[in-house]
């Protein structure tokens, strides 16, 4: 896995760095938002560790404008600060994760590789907080679902709902007796159904309109 850091603490990116090396392959580190768009388009990490606070764009509007471009990489946001509204504004921009500096190395590590897995990682209790934050903006009803129904098949609601409860595609594809393949086709088909660009941004629209209370 090719992993970027973006980090304007040099003591902590040199420590990140020297965590990571035995594990990671670390293609390049950038002290602003601004240098880590350019780097991203010019070295094409798998991930990048993007701290939020940084000086000429901060690691949100950076991830964003990453994103639009480039969705097939993965972003997690690394910060000191338990912020709610960091959190959402980062799952809005399509972060795959969000975790706090002040966990242990070997977490970090274990977050990257929930990432190969195809899981989310994200801090204790923060996942929990984003699924109470969207099923409040969005009280449960009918409409919700309907609404995906209009643009989504059946199977694809069905694909949607187990990935929005956490699920990797191979463990999907096990659930619903289909390849892997046939799941990661069904993802850029509702993708392109909704007009999203990653996968964070379909999960997120899952949870606002309730999917993951489904249950199969």
């Amino acid at each position: 896995m090719k992993v970027m850091i973006a980090d304007d603490h040099p003591l902590y990116v040199e420590a990140l760095e020297n965590l990571l090396r035995s594990d990671f392959e670390i293609v390049s580190t950038v002290d602003n938002g601004s240098k880590a768009v350019t780097e991203a388009h010019q070295k094409h990490p798998d991930v990048i560790l993007m701290d939020i606070n940084m000086p000429v764009l901060n690691g949100i509007e950076a991830t964003r404008k990453i994103l639009f471009e480039l969705p097939e990489i993965k972003i997690i946001i690394l910060t000191c600060f338990e912020e709610k509204e960091s959190l959402f504004r980062a799952v809005k921009a399509g972060a795959s994760g969000y975790l706090l500096k002040n966990l242990d190395g070997q977490e970090i590590i274990e977050g990257l590789r929930e990432l190969e897995k195809g899981r989310n990682p994200f801090a204790p209790g923060f996942e929990a907080c984003i699924l109470q934050e969207f099923q409040h903006q969005s009280p449960k009803d009918t409409s919700s679902t309907n609404e995906l129904a209009d643009q989504l098949s059946d199977r694809q609601i069905e694909v949607l709902a187990l990935v929005a409860q956490g699920l990797t595609y191979r463990e999907i594809g096990q659930k619903l007796f289909l390849s892997e393949r046939t799941i990661k086709y069904h993802m850029g088909k509702i993708k392109e159904s909704l007009n999203l660009k990653t996968q964070e941004q379909v999960i997120a629209l899952a949870w606002q309109k309730g999917l993951p209370k489904h249950q199969q």
